[in-house]
C-alpha cells in the first residue's frame, strides 16, 4: 500500500510539474500584450504546424479529418502572445495573461474530437480565452457561441477572431457557468476550464442527443475529462475519459475585470 500511495503521489507531482513547466522558462509581466517579433516567417509556422498534426495529434489517435483539417488550418501562434511565439507548435500549454493559458494543442484536438459535431451543429464554449478553441470548432461547426468572464482577455479574444475573419462566433462576457440562455438548446457544449461540478444550466441548455465535454475536479491537482450525454428522454450519463490539469472555471464575483 505503501509503495501504491508513493506512486500516485509522483504521478501526480508529475502532473502539476507539466502543467506549469511553460511558466517556469519564460519571464516578464503578467501581461497579454507584451513582447518582441519573433524572426519565424508564415511558411516556417506553417511547417511547425504540420509536424504539430502529424507528430503530437494523429501520433495520440485523434483520427477525425475534420478535426485534423482545422488543426492544420488554424494559425496558433496568432492566438499566442508574441513573446511565447516561439513555443505555438510545441506540445505544452502556454500562458495567455491574467493567470490563464492557452491549452496543448492535443487536448485541444481531442476535446474537439470527443465533442463529435459537423457543419450543421450549433456550439457553446464555455472559457474564451485566447480564442484558439472558438477558432478550431468555427473550421469545423455551422455556429459558435462562445462566454469569457475575465473582460480584458475576451475583448481581446473577440477582436482577434473578428480580424482574422472567423464570422460564425459569437461572442459575450458573461459567466460561463450560466450558459447562454436563450441561444441554446446546442447540439454539444465543450468547457474549457475546470468546474467543481456539472453546471446545472449548461445541462439544461444541452440539446437531448447532445453531447458536451468539461474536466472536472477530483482533487486539487488534476481533473476528470468528461463525456455528458443527454439522450432524448433528458437523462444524462457521464463516462470519464483522461486526468487533465486546466485552469479553475472563474465563476460571479470571482471574475477578474
Amino acid at each position: 500500500m505503501k509503495y501504491l500511495t508513493f506512486i500516485l503521489i509522483i504521478i501526480v507531482l508529475a502532473c502539476v510539474f507539466y502543467a506549469y513547466r511553460p511558466f517556469m522558462n519564460f519571464k516578464g509581466q503578467d501581461s497579454i500584450a507584451d513582447g518582441e517579433n519573433t524572426e519565424f516567417t508564415e511558411e516556417d509556422y506553417a511547417r511547425k504546424r504540420k509536424r504539430m498534426v502529424e507528430q503530437q495529434i494523429m501520433a495520440r489517435g485523434v483520427r477525425d479529418k475534420k478535426v485534423l483539417d482545422a488543426m492544420q488550418s488554424v494559425r496558433r501562434h496568432l492566438f499566442v502572445p508574441e513573446q511565447y511565439r516561439i513555443y505555438s507548435y510545441n506540445d505544452q500549454p502556454l500562458p495567455i495573461g491574467l493567470g490563464q493559458t492557452i491549452s496543448q494543442p492535443y487536448i485541444v484536438a481531442l476535446m474537439t474530437e470527443m465533442l463529435d459535431v459537423d457543419n450543421s451543429d450549433i456550439v457553446l464554449e464555455i472559457g474564451t480565452g485566447s480564442g484558439y478553441q472558438a477558432a478550431v470548432l468555427s473550421a469545423i461547426v455551422r455556429e459558435v457561441y462562445t462566454i469569457e468572464i475575465i473582460e480584458e482577455l475576451g475583448l481581446l479574444a473577440d477582436e482577434r477572431l473578428k480580424r482574422l475573419g472567423y464570422d460564425n462566433v459569437n461572442f459575450k462576457i458573461s459567466d460561463g457557468s450560466l450558459g447562454w440562455p436563450g441561444k441554446g438548446p446546442f447540439d454539444a457544449i465543450i468547457v474549457t476550464a475546470a468546474a467543481e461540478k456539472i453546471p446545472d444550466p449548461l445541462i439544461k441548455q444541452l440539446k437531448p442527443g447532445g453531447r458536451m465535454v468539461i474536466p472536472v475536479n477530483n482533487s486539487s491537482y488534476i481533473q476528470d475529462l468528461l463525456i455528458v450525454e443527454k439522450d432524448e428522454a433528458g437523462n444524462i450519463d457521464a463516462k470519464k475519459t483522461i486526468p487533465v490539469r486546466f485552469v479553475p472555471l472563474v465563476e460571479g464575483e470571482e471574475a477578474a475585470k
